[in-house]
């Protein structure tokens, strides 16, 4: 892994799971799925902590989008 000064990643909340993928700083980098994960406050630092190995000296910024709210964007 290269040095990245930070990372975004984002998460679409929904009651039963959370999907998530990630970008790293770099242009023209294609984002990465991470997949569905539980809605756990577990779930959730077993992702942080995998990030922060995966990327030890990065801001890691976390955005997350409501489901209703995707929905109502989507389907403008």
């Amino acid at each position: 892994m290269s040095k990245h000064n930070i990372v975004f990643i984002g998460m679409d909340t929904h009651k039963s799971f959370i999907e998530v993928a990630y970008i790293e700083d770099v242009r023209g980098i294609k984002k990465i799925h991470l997949g569905k994960n539980t809605p756990t406050k577990q779930s959730v630092k077993k992702l942080v902590r995998r990030l922060e190995s995966t990327y030890p000296h990065a801001t890691l910024h976390f955005v997350y989008v409501l489901s209703l709210w995707n929905l109502a964007i989507n389907s403008g």
